[in-house]
């Protein structure tokens, strides 16, 4: 079978990478070609050279959808776990990438807030940080993800992974 890419994305705190790493548990299990990739780990992997304003998150973003399609080319199965904040690079993902899924993990700000995760949405009130995604940098929603997850804390993580897989059908 070929590569496949699924994009997992939602802001900061919305359970992208632990919902993503079951999702990765599944398909490594039927596929030992498959890797998983977190946005903040990627980063690092590529110098950290960036910074977090609109157009350096662009450029990360466009880095981490061409080595996914890369490796998806080569047969490899690949789980991204970004916040994807741009159309742009979903869309180009959508023109560019066969096989690609895009899961958007939507969960409501208040509970971000309080899930409180790195401190970011705090820190961009009390006036300490800015930059951030969902707060004064604006994210374009994704308009046609394959799977909409609402991640509101009334499901567990495992429940969660559960309903993606049970969602992606055919594609896991």
């Amino acid at each position: 079978m070929d590569g496949r890419l699924y994009w997992v994305t939602g802001l900061s705190g919305a359970g992208k990478t632990t919902i993503g790493s079951l999702l990765y548990e599944h398909l490594k299990r039927k596929y030992p070609n498959t890797v998983i990739f977190d946005g903040d780990a990627l980063r690092q992997a590529f110098g950290n050279d960036l910074g977090y304003s609109e157009e350096d998150r662009y450029q990360c973003a466009m880095r981490y959808a061409r080595l996914c399609r890369l490796l998806v080319e080569q047969g490899i199965h690949v789980v991204c776990c970004t916040i994807s904040m741009f159309d742009q690079v979903r869309e180009w993902n959508r023109r560019n990438i066969e096989n690609y899924s895009e899961i958007y993990i939507e969960v409501p700000l208040p509970v971000l807030e309080k899930r409180n995760q790195k401190n970011l949405y705090q820190d961009v009130k009390d006036g300490k940080r800015g930059n951030v995604v969902g707060m004064d940098l604006a994210l374009q929603l994704p308009k046609n993800p394959d799977i909409r997850l609402v991640n509101d804390g009334t499901k567990t993580p495992e429940e969660m992974g559960r309903i993606l897989i049970g969602k992606l059908g055919d594609a896991v």
